[in-house]
């Protein structure tokens, strides 16, 4: 699919890749980029430097979902591409409240479900529309010390799958942005908390949103920014122990350098 001329949608629109992919679709000559985001004020700032459209969501709110996207067919009449981006991260296993699962759950999850229940409908009466989601190479290779993220993006890969199987012959194209680690909020966090074995490979926010250009063009379904991230990918699937215990060891080498 071609971007230019298109309605686009973007949640989690306000810092890190959704901004990104707010300025690169607003260059690639979008008709209109819509910055949706929790927070209201840094989604008008991006707004106004790309000359977009600002609307605060709280997608883990389903009223606000669904506000939100009849607030574009109100104004742009309907929605071309919708980037599903909004994400948390939520570190630590099973001891972790059940609050905090919560969570996590209802923003890498149930808000991707609330965007498509309420966004697809009318991409289904046009046969035409196109869903990206930021998942993560967690949603493919889990991650070692989260599992509340690890499982909330392989959950949310797993719907975005979904809709591909479900609505691909309907003129739905659907698309997982699945990349390792990226400059952001969140990669700073894990390195304040020690975690920093994603830095050296961490790509700028710019580069991802490039990725995910391209990757909509190309229509393809997993959108890798890190192409070392299906050598990975491919491996689990051939030897899923031999995975497993390599896993096992990296983890134990990150834990050893940390201590």
């Amino acid at each position: 699919m071609d971007v230019a001329n298109r309605v686009v949608v973007v949640t989690g629109g306000a810092r890190g890749i959704g901004r990104a992919l707010a300025r690169k679709f607003a260059a690639a000559g979008a008709e209109i980029v819509v910055v949706a985001d929790i927070d209201a004020d840094d989604a008008w700032t991006v707004a106004r430097e790309i000359g977009g459209m600002a609307i605060r969501c709280d997608v883990s709110n389903e009223t606000d979902v669904a506000q939100l996207v009849e607030k574009i067919h109100i104004a742009k009449g309907r929605i071309d591409i919708l980037c599903s981006n909004a994400g948390i991260a939520v570190g630590g296993g099973p001891e972790v409240p059940n609050s905090e699962w919560q969570r996590i759950w209802d923003v890498n999850v149930m808000a991707h479900v609330y965007m498509a229940r309420h966004a697809l409908p009318a991409m289904l009466a046009r046969k035409e529309g196109y869903i990206v989601g930021t998942v993560s190479a967690a949603g493919l290779l889990n991650h070692m010390f989260a599992a509340p993220y690890g499982v909330t993006k392989a959950a949310a890969l797993s719907f975005f799958e979904w809709l591909s199987i479900a609505h691909g012959d309907e003129g739905i194209r659907v698309s997982c942005l699945c990349p390792l680690g990226v400059k952001t909020d969140m990669l700073a966090m894990e390195r304040r908390r020690g975690l920093d074995f994603l830095t050296a490979t961490a790509l700028e926010p710019d580069q991802v949103a490039e990725s995910v250009l391209q990757g909509i063009r190309d229509e393809s379904f997993l959108i890798l920014p890190h192409p070392e991230v299906e050598e990975f990918f491919g491996r689990r699937a051939s030897d899923y122990d031999r995975w497993l215990r390599g896993m096992r060891r990296l983890r134990a080498t990150i834990v050893a350098a940390n201590q």
